[in-house]
Parts: structure tokens; C-alpha cells; sequence
């Protein structure tokens, strides 16, 4: 794997084009399926020590904190992102949200305030399976918000992170990109399976039908919302395991960065030492 998939998966600034973005490529990777599963595996033993040193600074009062934000069509895998990738990690340092349709208490509010819920608390990686896009997205798309409050929600997001990023919070955010066919055929796969049905909604069909509405609306999004602080990387997701391992190294790649330490004892550590030896405790 490349040790910078940014440079792969990172949006460029300007107008987007997803059709003319591959959903069945695999950048920076050379290796097969069964290279790629064991690669991500590998992953595994440094996520755990840097998500365990980021949960560790938090005692010394850090503020600092990871989201990972997900969207994607329908299919496009963010359960399995979560099952596979964040799996890797130990779950005692992870806040996954999962964002539905607002309830009447949330739709009384600004779009933003059932975000601002869900937030991870410092040294915690957070999660966002679907997140404050869905506003900008559904909300364009079926014409749940008027025109001017959908342009207004753009540069309420951009100022919305720029503020996270301020606060200490690292930024991942992925767009999953899969194929209309690729879509169609894991749609099928979860008819055929008896065992899928439970992950099954007919009204996934009504959104499919949908196809080229979400794809305009998510190149929109992603171009009004590309910043230099909180950058797009569009993930090609047709191989499963090729999402998966791109999550993982960008996850990997953002953790590095911040270099992160174990805090220092704030006690003595040769006289705790002494102590301990010299303790006679009764059995």
C-alpha cells in the first residue's frame, strides 16, 4: 500500500466529475483481494496503539480526537467499513453515530444541532455513519429544504468544521463510490439471500431510481464542501476490500500525523517502584 493514499484518494479542488472517477479501481494498491485482506490485517496492531495513545492523552487533558465521516450511496458499504476497518480498533475508544431521518424534536432545530450531538468527546474516534451531508443531499434531492437554505447549509458546514478542526478534532471524510451496476448487484445479492433480507428496504429501489439526482447532488456538495482543512477522498468501493483497506490507511495516515505520546507520570515513578517492593501485603 501506498504509504500516502491521500494523494490518491484526495479530491481536487474545482468542479466534480464522479463519472469520471473510478468505482472499480484500487490506486496505490498492486496486490490482489487476498493481498489486500492481509495488508488491512496488518494494519491492525498500529491503529490499536495509536487510538490507544490518543484515548491516553486524553487523562492529560488533551482535546484532541478523530471523525470519520462516511457517505455514499446506498450499498456503498459503510456498515462494512465499520465491521472490518474500525473493527480493528478497541471499542471502548469509539463513538459510532448513525444519522436516520430527523425526528420532530431534531426538525425543530437547525439542521446542525443534532450533529453537534454527536460528536466524539476528546480521545475517542468518532464515527459518522451517514452525518450532516444527508441536509445537503436527500434534502436537495427530494426537496425537503428550499433552494436558499440548501445554499446556506454549504458554507454552514465549511464553517461548522472549520471550527472542529480548531477545537482539535481531525477530519476523515469519505465518499464510498460504487457503481450503479455494483449497487444493482449487491441490491440482488440481498433478495437472493434470505439471511439479507433484514438489510433490505424497498424504498431502496425508490432511491436507485433516483441515481442521477444523488450524483449531481453529491458532486455539488463535494465541490462547495472540498476545503483545505477538512478535504473529500473519494474511495473507489465497487472492491469491498479495497474500500476497506483505503479507510484503514487513511485512518492510519491521520492518526500518524498527530504524534501522538503517552503522557507523561505526573508522580514518582522509583518511589512508587520502591513502595511496591517494599509492600508486605497480608495473603
Amino acid at each position: 500500500m501506498s504509504d500516502d493514499i491521500t494523494a490518491h484518494l484526495r479530491l481536487p479542488g474545482g468542479p466534480v466529475d464522479l463519472r469520471g472517477i473510478e468505482t472499480d479501481a484500487a490506486p496505490g494498491f498492486d496486490g490482489k483481494k487476498a493481498d489486500g485482506k492481509a495488508t488491512l490485517a496488518g494494519l491492525g496492531d498500529e491503529l490499536s496503539d495509536l487510538q490507544e495513545r490518543l484515548w491516553a492523552e486524553r487523562t492529560a487533558g488533551s482535546e484532541r480526537r478523530v471523525l470519520l465521516v462516511l457517505q455514499g450511496m446506498d450499498t456503498s458499504g459503510k456498515g462494512g467499513v465499520l465491521r472490518h476497518t474500525i473493527g480493528l480498533v478497541d471499542p471502548q475508544g469509539v463513538r459510532i453515530t448513525s444519522f436516520k431521518a430527523p425526528t420532530d424534536e431534531e426538525r425543530a432545530h437547525d439542521f446542525l444541532w443534532r450533529i453537534e450531538k454527536g460528536l466524539p468527546p476528546a480521545g475517542y474516534v468518532g464515527v459518522f455513519d451517514r452525518s450532516h451531508y444527508e441536509d445537503v443531499l436527500i434534502a436537495r434531492v427530494r426537496g425537503f429544504a428550499e433552494h436558499d437554505e440548501i445554499e446556506r447549509r454549504y458554507g454552514a458546514i465549511n464553517d461548522f468544521e472549520a471550527r472542529l478542526v480548531d477545537e482539535g478534532y481531525s477530519l476523515i471524510k469519505c465518499m464510498l463510490h460504487i457503481s450503479a451496476d455494483e449497487q444493482k448487484a449487491r441490491l440482488a445479492e440481498r433478495l437472493a439471500n434470505p439471511e439479507k433480507h433484514w438489510k433490505y428496504n424497498p424504498r431502496d429501489l425508490d432511491e436507485r431510481a433516483l441515481w442521477s439526482a444523488y450524483r449531481e447532488a453529491y458532486e455539488i456538495a463535494l465541490e462547495r464542501t472540498n476545503t483545505e482543512v477538512a478535504p473529500w477522498h473519494v474511495v473507489p468501493s465497487d472492491k469491498k476490500w479495497f474500500r476497506n483497506l483505503a479507510v484503514g490507511q487513511l485512518l492510519l495516515e491521520t492518526l500518524r500525523g498527530l504524534h501522538l505520546q503517552w503522557p507523561k507520570a505526573d508522580f514518582d515513578v522509583e518511589a512508587e517502584i520502591a513502595r511496591l517492593n517494599e509492600e508486605s501485603p497480608v495473603l
